[in-house]
């Protein structure tokens, strides 16, 4: 069984992507799927940031997608990184996977928002993720991180395969607007409850 969160459970993500021709897996905003199933795991990121991590050796894989790095060391929700990574890891773990094997791909940390000049909230997950990784001792095999695009993800998770399109960096597109209302939404949502963006 495959340990989806609470939001792409309740969406049931899964559905047939006839440009992949294979059945997919759509990942919402602090979603993780750990799976050894050969489907692929398709999310959009702006600010946000998607690890891919998976162990060749047998075959399982999984990606998360998260909004905020979660520094304070406090945060229990999978839209945070720090819990989002202990989440994929351990489930990945309980697969068969083995944490010497394990192996990484991030992508996102776009700037997506105007207005955000000091710091950026994709900057820090960027910065984040592969601090978390190298800390971690697992090898970052590619990345596609910063810069001001959004992205469309899809990774293959028993073979680590993976595909990236960059799309077109427009700062009032739909993608900047949901992130804008996600983030407002964040202080006002409970810490254990999901935010759906996209």
């Amino acid at each position: 069984m495959n340990a989806v969160s609470p939001v792409a459970e309740a969406l049931n993500g899964r559905y047939y992507d006839r440009t992949l021709q294979t059945e997919a897996i759509k990942l919402l905003p602090a979603d993780y799927v750990a799976t050894g199933e050969p489907v692929a795991l398709v999310t959009l990121l702006g600010s946000c940031v998607a690890a891919c991590l998976y162990d060749p050796a047998v075959k399982v894989g999984g990606m998360n997608h998260f909004m905020l790095p979660g520094e304070d060391g406090k945060s229990v929700c999978a839209r945070y990184g720090a819990h989002a990574m202990e989440l994929l890891i351990n489930d990945l773990l309980k697969r068969g996977a083995r944490r010497n094997r394990l192996l990484a791909k991030v992508f996102g940390g776009g700037n997506v928002l105007s207005g955000f000049h000091t710091d950026p909230i994709g900057t820090r997950n960027a910065r984040f993720v592969l601090e978390y990784l190298a800390a971690e001792r697992i090898p970052v095999m590619a990345q596609d991180l910063g810069d001001i695009h959004p992205r469309k993800v899809c990774f293959f998770a028993q073979t680590g395969r993976t595909l990236v399109k960059r799309l077109p960096a427009t700062r009032d597109d739909e993608i900047a607007r949901a992130e804008r209302a996600y983030l407002g939404s964040l202080n006002r949502a409970p810490v254990a409850g999901s935010v759906e963006l996209f």
